[in-house]
């Protein structure tokens, strides 16, 4: 939802919020109430065991989350979507058909992490709802908050209610950072903006500021910021389920929902027995009475901890050629208990440690150097994490790739150990601290040539074809020699021999500069899009600057180097901390070898074999346009219901800019349409 104080630096909020319905008048005596304490702390695949609740894509449960629009950084993913999540059991709301009847009330409350992507305008808002089914109504995106469509918003027969966090301005509304009381439509009965209230983005609404995630839930303030009478016998159905919804458009933003705690005041009926059971089947927060809950929830808590270890040790062990499995006592005390003075470094997959441990082969030489890392993820994703890299690395065998030595899961603690690299990371030598000495051009060579030879392992000689996806100077490690070790496989795919990519369904990760245009277009990770991010790290090596360093008018490292390249001045392009210790052609070569791999065509760009050969000066240097080309997408199939025999023919797309790589324009050539004098359709 992207909300701010200050829109433009602050990309993430937690908002807690605290919903209230209160039942007017007491209950008949025959009245069979109960009460439902139902509460998440975080979200994972244990819920998915018991079913307890209804997602509708691309709406998923992950990172520990409700995410109830896609999860992803790619923002172009991220258009016109709309999404629901339901808790996935009824609560009967009021007995019989008699007005007089008490109609059953609720409290809710709920955190909320809200992003926008790239601090881009966020759009177009989160709802928790209160609906009559389980369906997600087609063509909910954009302002209809995953709601109602133009066909149906407004329409009684919707029978729903929802408080809607909004955060996008439609005609209707008072501002584009507003709560909400939506009942049948998205045209709100009532609207509170929370701007007066400092708050940017809890029938009763509180809100409260929560810092961080795991802070416990702050205590209702005094007064709400939105109250209506509203009698829900006459708008919901008897039968309704509680969950939420949320909408992207052209703008958009990441919706999720990091701890839910609901008490529901509610009729008993057979239809809820799946209620009373689920303790039993995997969903433990579900109260119906206090002790039980604690026994079953501990119990069951201890249950899947067994079995998920089990299944972990029996999955890695059953790996082919497995290496050691460490004891986590001996990790622990390897690293000082993970001593945050023993940290190496820290990613989004997990930290890493220095460890230190006994040399059972030769005991006169002491203990051994080793890197530990730890996993930061504990749910479903982390074990995928931790299993993806060992599966890969753990039979890759070259001089020049990071060693594996061991493994460790022990009570959801998931470590792998590495051998420790004395000289740390290449970025570190190139950006660390700038009183120390610079590389000299020999050993700059020294250390690209070695991840040329572990790429062309990886592209060519291992078993199978890995795409690292996330060659960077920061997991390129040296020895005590200054020998390149290509390390953190985190990201890394192993593909059959007949495949040539992978297509990343859930969001594209990797960092700005070392990632292919037509990677960041399509999700699909090649050879080639490997060999893109080697040409970066070639150019940050000679340059001394990052890939996605602006530099003048140019947003790109690349567009600066080629600018160069164009006007004849390419050796104006090294490193000043150099001097003249640097051989003129050779340094030269490497600087349009890097040139040459960031083409931005993928099949122009040099193969893995091509590149060892040049850097050794046994092949040339292929031909380096003096102007960089544009980048072609490619053939764009059309899709199904728009091809006839007719129309058999495909279009290709290109962006092209100006040599600074800025003000990107789309342009989409049909073949059998373009004009004999060569004009074509552009759009912006």
């Amino acid at each position: 939802m992207g909300l701010a104080a200050n829109p433009s630096t602050v990309v993430l909020l937690l908002l807690p919020l605290l919903l209230s319905l209160l039942a007017a008048g007491p209950p008949p005596v025959s009245a069979k109430l109960k009460t439902s304490n139902i509460q998440f702390d975080y979200f994972n695949d244990t819920y998915d065991l018991g079913k307890a609740f209804q997602v509708d894509s691309p709406a998923t449960i992950h990172n520990d989350a409700l995410q109830v629009t896609m999860d992803s950084v790619n923002s172009a993913a991220l258009v016109d979507q709309a999404g629901r999540i339901l808790y996935n059991s009824p609560f009967k709301l009021w007995e019989g058909q008699n007005d007089t009847d008490r109609v059953a009330s609720f409290n809710a409350s709920f955190l909320v992490n809200i992003f926008r992507v790239d601090n881009s305008t966020p759009g177009e808002g989160l709802t928790f709802v209160v609906a009559p089914d389980l369906d997600l109504p087609p063509n909910s995106y954009g302002g209809y908050l995953g709601l109602t469509n133009s066909a149906t918003d407004g329409d009684k027969a919707n029978n729903l209610i929802a408080i809607e966090l909004d955060t996008f301005k439609e005609d209707f509304d008072p501002d584009s950072n507003h709560v909400g009381l939506d009942i049948n439509s998205v045209r709100s009965n009532i609207t509170v903006s929370l701007a007066p209230l400092g708050f940017q983005l809890v029938i009763e609404v509180y809100i409260a500021q929560q810092v961080n995630k795991t802070d416990p839930t702050p205590p209702r303030p005094d007064n709400p910021i939105l109250k209506s009478n509203l009698e829900l016998r006459g708008v919901v159905n008897q039968y309704s389920y509680f969950g939420f919804s949320a909408s992207t458009s052209n703008v958009t933003e990441l919706n999720c929902v990091l701890r839910w705690n609901l008490t529901v005041e509610h009729y008993y009926d057979e239809r809820q027995k799946w209620v009373k059971i689920g303790l039993a089947t995997g969903i433990p927060t579900v109260v119906i009475i206090p002790l039980a809950v604690v026994l079953v929830c501990v119990f069951r808590k201890r249950l899947l901890t067994q079995q998920s270890n089990r299944q972990m040790s029996g999955k890695v062990k059953s790996m082919p050629g497995m290496t050691r499995e460490y004891e986590y006592k001996a990790l622990q005390k390897a690293t000082n208990n993970f001593d945050d003075k023993r940290k190496l470094g820290e990613g989004a997959y997990g930290v890493v440690y220095k460890g230190y441990l006994a040399n059972r082969e030769d005991l006169e030489k002491g203990d051994v150097e080793v890197a530990v890392k730890k996993f930061s993820r504990e749910s479903l994703k982390g074990r995928d994490d931790f299993l993806a890299e060992l599966e890969i690395i753990n039979l890759l065998r070259h001089k020049h790739l990071v060693q594996l030595r061991g493994w460790c899961h022990k009570n959801g603690e998931l470590l792998l150990v590495y051998d420790y690299m004395p000289n740390g990371s290449l970025d570190k030598h190139l950006f660390g601290d700038d009183n120390s000495t610079p590389l000299s051009w020999k050993i700059r060579h020294k250390i690209i040539s070695g991840v040329a030879f572990a790429l062309h392992y990886l592209h060519n000689e291992y078993r199978k074809r890995v795409v690292h996806r996330d060659l960077k100077a920061s997991n390129i490690m040296l020895d005590a020699e200054f020998n390149a070790m290509l390390g953190d496989f985190g990201l890394a795919k192993a593909l059959d021999k007949e495949k040539t990519s992978f297509i990343e369904a859930g969001g594209i990760p990797g960092t700005r500069g070392y990632m292919a245009p037509e990677y960041v277009f399509t999700g699909k990770a090649t050879e080639q899009s490997d060999v893109y991010a080697f040409g970066a790290v070639l150019l940050e090596v000679v340059c001394g600057r990052r890939p996605g360093t602006k530099i003048g008018p140019y947003l790109l490292l690349v567009d600066w180097v080629w600018a160069l390249h164009h006007e004849g001045q390419l050796l104006e392009a090294v490193d000043k901390r150099l001097g003249e210790d640097y051989e003129a052609e050779e340094t030269k070569r490497v600087l349009l070898l890097g040139l040459a791999c960031s083409h931005p065509t993928a099949s122009e760009r040099p193969k893995s074999q091509e590149i060892v050969q040049i850097l050794s000066g046994s092949m040339p240097v292929p031909d380096v346009p003096s102007l960089k080309p544009p980048f072609a997408l490619g053939p764009v199939p059309m899709l199904e219901e728009d091809i006839s025999p007719a129309t058999t023919t495909t279009a290709t797309t290109f962006f092209t800019s100006p040599h600074n790589g800025s003000d990107w324009t789309l342009q989409t050539i049909n073949p059998e349409t373009q004009r004999s004098d060569g004009d074509s359709f552009s759009s912006r």
